[in-house]
């Protein structure tokens, strides 16, 4: 793919993400989670570039950077998200206003990354920004399905907290 199909690809998922990320959904930690992310990553592993073969080892240091941003923003995302469990046992999301400042702060701090990277004279593709994005979401997605794992009700609406021996019902839980 040309580098302006991988800036629309992302630019889509970024919207689409946003868009959703504060409307209230039931969560299904069955489902596959882990698809969207993965076959994003594939699309960025295929891309030639990923590396600049100028500057090797600065462009190395600047995708390993930009991995670790993308793994603390999807990790941030996931804890700043509220979650709750209904009476039923359907388990709900919604992020917060925190979650909008995890995604701020990951945004800026992505912008000076590519702005040292142009300081250096690294060529900076997109497949590093596509990668990264994977990466926040697989790990926000499977922070959110631990979170809900923890939260299950049983059908007759009563769960029981860690080491907790007394039943009780479920609460939202706090952010």
């Amino acid at each position: 793919m040309s580098g302006l199909v991988n800036a629309l690809v992302i630019i889509a998922v970024v919207v689409v993400v946003i868009a959703r990320q504060f409307r209230t959904r039931r969560l299904d930690a069955d489902r596959r989670w882990w698809l969207a992310p993965v076959i994003l990553a594939v699309v960025a592993l295929r891309e030639p570039g990923l590396v600049d073969a100028h500057h090797r080892s600065e462009s190395l240091a600047l995708l390993a950077v930009e991995l670790l941003i993308g793994l603390g923003t999807g990790a941030g995302w996931a804890w700043t998200t509220r979650i709750w469990a209904e009476q039923d046992g359907t388990v709900w999301t919604r992020s917060s206003k925190a979650s909008a400042a995890v995604w701020a702060g990951g945004i800026a701090l992505r912008a000076g990354l590519f702005a040292l990277g142009a300081l250096l004279g690294v060529r900076q593709g997109s497949s590093a920004l596509m990668l990264a994005l994977a990466g926040t979401l697989l790990v926000r997605s499977a922070v959110l399905a631990l979170r809900a794992r923890s939260l299950a009700v049983p059908a007759g609406g009563w769960t029981t907290a860690y080491g907790d021996d007394r039943a009780r019902p479920a609460w939202k839980e706090r952010v």
